[in-house]
């Protein structure tokens, strides 16, 4: 069998975010049980906000070509993911959205997504670890673009307190922090 291919993407560009650590940490721990793995930042893909008439007049960005090229050359994705409002970063959901917008050679709709696994994870400050921001992520990925999300998922609470100086996670996590509970809520499991 071949070696599995996975894209380690943080949904944060800013300057010591926990949820890049957090990437880094997961790309550091797939290459250690070798995993071919490729650890990108939304930075280097830089994209205008998504706008149908923009898509229309000019067609998509050279950017969002590139992005969905790499995650297709990907068995899997792996996303850390920040929480901005109770939801994911406006820079991640705009790269889902346009290279959700992206066709190749007659490609289906939502070809980077469908038939690729995702795996997500979310760390904060707060003591939700992020949980509203995997919630969003995961219904955007599955009932948006057709990607299949595995059950498991990683939300690490306190991240400011989480991480040690060689930004590996101080104490050990559950890999699923939360669960759903009988109300349809996620409650803490640990």
């Amino acid at each position: 069998m071949a070696t599995p291919k996975i894209l380690v993407l943080p949904g944060s560009t800013r300057t010591g975010s926990h949820n890049v650590k957090l990437a880094a940490l997961a790309a550091k721990e797939l290459a250690l049980i070798d995993i071919d793995v490729t650890r990108i930042s939304l930075a280097d893909y830089p994209l205008p906000l998504y706008e149908g008439d923009l898509e229309a007049n000019a067609g998509a960005p050279a950017n969002a070509l590139k992005l969905k090229q790499m995650i297709m050359a990907h068995h899997g994705v792996f996303i850390a993911s920040p929480e901005y409002s109770a939801s994911v970063t406006p820079t991640l959901k705009n790269a889902i959205d346009w290279v959700s917008r992206v066709r190749e050679r007659g490609d289906p709709s939502y070809a980077a997504f469908k038939g690729r696994v995702f795996a997500i994870s979310s760390a904060s400050p707060g003591r939700s670890g992020g949980l509203l921001s995997l919630m969003a992520l995961r219904q955007i990925l599955e009932l948006g673009c057709g990607a299949l999300v595995i059950p498991e998922q990683v939300a690490i609470p306190q991240a400011d307190h989480a991480f040690d100086d060689m930004d590996n996670i101080a104490t050990p996590v559950p890999p699923t922090c939360f669960a759903p509970s009988s109300r349809g809520w996620w409650t803490w499991r640990g």
